[in-house]
Order: C-alpha cells, then sequence, then structure tokens
C-alpha cells in the first residue's frame, strides 16, 4: 500500500536519491521543476525514477498513467530526468508512451517477463508482508529455480502464449529431471535437480511471476492458475516421536565421539530444543540471545523480527556455550575461518541419521517435531505458533489434526463410561 504523506518536492539529483531514507511503507518524491518526474522509494531501500502523466487533453478527467524509467543509480539521475523530458513531451502531444511500453511488454518471451520480474517484482505479494521485499535468500532460491527450470524449457516462448497444457508439460518434465544438472560454474558446484518437490516449488515461483505481469499488462491471464498440476507439497510434514529423538541424542554422542564438530552437533541440539529454522540457530548472535529472560530476539528470520522463548534445556545449552564462546565473533557458532557462522551442520547430521538408522528426516523435520509435540501435549495454536514464530496463523493450522488428539482423548476417557451405562 502507498504511503500517502507528502514529501517536499525537490530538485531531483544524485545528492537528493542518495539522501532519501527507506519508509515503512512506499513513498515518492517528486521533483520541482519538471512535473510529474519523481523517485519512487521502497521499504526494502530500492529507489526508482518514476512518471507520472494524464492521457490526452481531457485536464483532471484524463486517465492517469505511472512509468518506471529504472533503478537508481543504475540510471543516472540527469539520464531518467532526460527520459522524463520525452515521456511527457509525448504525452502533451497527446501520445500514450505507456500504452506504446505495455504493447512492447506483450511481445515478451518468458524468459524476459523472469528477467522483468528479477529487476521489479521481486516483493511478497500476499499476506501481512504484501510489499516487503524478498529475503535476499529467498530472492537467490526463487530467481536461480526459475532461470534452471523455465527458462531452458519455456524461456523462448511468448510469455501471454503460454496455456495451461504448456504448465501441465512443464511441470511433468521438471518432475522427470529434464532440467537436472550437475557442473562447475567457477570453483563452485551447482546441483540442479529435479523431481516432484522442486517441480512444486518452480510451479508456485512461476505462478507468482505470471500474477505480477498480469499487474504489469504483459499476460492477460495466468496459465498455472487452471493448470492441472500440484501446487502445494502434502500437508503432512515428517516429525520424530520421542524413541526417534532419542535415537538421534546417541547417535550425536556416538558422532561426537568420532570427532564431529561440535558445533554442528549443539546446532542440532538447539534445533531440537528451540523448533527454530536451521539457519535462525546456525546464524545465531549473542546480542540475540537473552540468558536472564530465557527468550531469543532474532533481528533476521524468514518473517522478519521474531521473538522466540527459550525452554530450560535451551538455556542451559545456551548458558554452557556462552561460557566457552569466541571472544571475537558475534556469532554463536563462528565459522571456522572468516566472520561469517558455521555451514558444515548438513553434511553431519547424514552421519547421525546413519548411526540412529532413522530415514527420510531433514533439519526441518526437527522444527516439526518441536511442534507436533506441542499440540500431541494440547498446547494451543496460537501458543504453537509462538514457540515456531509463525506471522501468520494459518502456517500453524497445519498441526490442527494434532492438536485435537488430546481432545480426543479426553473425551474418550470423559464420554465411555457414559456410554457403558448407556448399554451401548
Amino acid at each position: 500500500m502507498e504511503n500517502t504523506r507528502k514529501k517536499n518536492a525537490t530538485y531531483l539529483n544524485r545528492a537528493e536519491a542518495n539522501k532519501a531514507i527507506p519508509d515503512k511503507k512506499r513513498y515518492h518524491i517528486w521533483d520541482s521543476e519538471l512535473s510529474g518526474f519523481g523517485l519512487r522509494v521502497s521499504p526494502g531501500g530500492g529507489k526508482s525514477w518514476i512518471v507520472k502523466y494524464r492521457v490526452g487533453r481531457l485536464g483532471r478527467g484524463a486517465q492517469v498513467r505511472w512509468m518506471t524509467i529504472g533503478p537508481f543509480p543504475v540510471i543516472a539521475a540527469t539520464d531518467a530526468r532526460a527520459q522524463a523530458q520525452v515521456i511527457l513531451a509525448s504525452a502533451i502531444k497527446g501520445e500514450d508512451p505507456a500504452s506504446e511500453l505495455i504493447a512492447k511488454r506483450n511481445e515478451m518471451t518468458t524468459s524476459q517477463m523472469i528477467s522483468f520480474y528479477e529487476e521489479e517484482g521481486c516483493y511478497i505479494q500476499t499476506g501481512a508482508r504484501q510489499g516487503e521485499p524478498m529475503k535476499d535468500e529467498t530472492k537467490r532460491y526463487t530467481l536461480a529455480r526459475l532461470k534452471n527450470h523455465v527458462v531452458p524449457l519455456l524461456g523462448k516462448k511468448r510469455a501471454s502464449d503460454v496455456n495451461e497444457g504448456d504448465i501441465e508439460r512443464f511441470a511433468r518434465d521438471v518432475e522427470a529431471g529434464k532440467t537436472a544438472k550437475d557442473y562447475r560454474k567457477g570453483r563452485t558446484r551447482v546441483i540442479v535437480k529435479g523431481g516432484k518437490g522442486a517441480a512444486i516449488k518452480v510451479i508456485s515461483d512461476l505462478s507468482a511471476v505470471y500474477s505480477f505481469a498480469m499487474r504489469h499488462k504483459i499476460v492477460g491471464s495466468n496459465p498455472v492458475l487452471l493448470a492441472k498440476v500440484r501446487k502445494t507439497a502434502n500437508v503432512s510434514e515428517r516429525f520424530l516421536d520421542l524413541d526417534e529423538v532419542s535415537a538421534i541424542g546417541t547417535a550425536i554422542k556416538v558422532v561426537e565421539e568420532e570427532g564431529a564438530n561440535p558445533k554442528a552437533l549443539n546446532i542440532i541440539r538447539l534445533l531440537i530444543l528451540t523448533g527454530c529454522r536451521r539457519n535462525e540457530i546456525a546464524g545465531l548472535k549473542w546480542n540475540e540471545v537473552n540468558l536472564n529472560s530465557a527468550g531469543l530476539n532474532l533481528d533476521e528470520t524468514k518473517t522478519g523480527k521474531s521473538k522466540r522463548p527459550l525452554s530450560e534445556p535451551a538455556t542451559h545449552l545456551l548458558q554452557k556455550l556462552y561460557e566457552n564462546r569466541q571472544p571475537d565473533s558475534e556469532y554463536v557458532f563462528p565459522a571456522e575461518r572468516g566472520k561469517n557462522f558455521f555451514v558444515g551442520t548438513k553434511k553431519i547430521w547424514t552421519r547421525v541419521l546413519k548411526k540412529s538408522g532413522i530415514d527420510h528426516a531433514t533439519l526441518h523435520s526437527l522444527r516439526h517435531t518441536v511442534a507436533s509435540n506441542a499440540a500431541g501435549s494440547g498446547e494451543s495454536l496460537l501458543l504453537i505458533g509462538a514457540i515456531l514464530g509463525h506471522a501468520n496463523a494459518r502456517s500453524t493450522q497445519r498441526y490442527a489434526h494434532i492438536a485435537r488428539d488430546p481432545a480426543l482423548h479426553a473425551a474418550n476417557r470423559a464420554v465411555t463410561p457414559l456410554g457403558n451405562a448407556l448399554d451401548l
């Protein structure tokens, strides 16, 4: 939603653009000399040059058009001003530059549409955080999936020509592994996986791209919505029972005795004791830990800033880690080299799983384990959401079937004697 508060007009140049400070909502700064020329400032810090004009010569009754010239500082203030003058001059003559641009966009290939989405569309489109920029990691993974799966299979096809059948065939091809590859890019190994999970994720990404493209008049409809493809993963999530958690605990001790990195093992322990996401613990900083109030004040999560309660076992483990902390690092689990945080947990987790004899569990399964155990103990969905740091109650709803179990047992205990008395 736009921030409608007025900003004083000023002569827009590089210095003024640099001075513009992001606000909670997107806002515009208008030029004091060239009417209709402005700078859009987004909550995430992105800045773009824009033009606003009215179509034709009907005055205030004419339709208002908005055009984005391009991002600052990629496009210099002087270049943006010159382009704005051309656009506004065309509008004065009765032309409609925005319509001409829309016509050109209608010729976009799917690959070009994805490039445009990368420049303008990587914002959250629904929910309470609508309009906020994607987290850097989310943006990186989203664009990687689009470029690795969509571009090879649909990239050359005109975006507006892609239909439901194309989407269904695309999903089958990704699931079958046609876009999977394993190669080196410089010193980095790049692995692109196919399969059902990859297909579901990239279909969701592509649907968001088409929704964005519809709002920008690039396409007239979203073919993903009507395509007969899976758009969500299974509701049921893998979680561990207490016997499996006990097996994990034993395996951790065995792997620890074999010399595995204790940072990885303590990250796994804390994931089990907190229900946090992997990088929320791996990247945890000491200034986010409050041992006195038994809580975490996380600065950066999937849903923004988040407060989480700390159980007694988690507080006890963090207290021991604090007593032996590395004084020159802000991280609870600093990297072995450099100033970042430790990132080698997944390899150690594979070893732990092998020792424990447990199959088909990921580090994220530990988060579901905390939630399912809380639900099975009779905790409300509201409190489960607070433990997990859910910003949206719908995210916690997946555990509703587990939360109902204690009530079902209670109902059976209370009503079964009554049924017996009725001789049923």
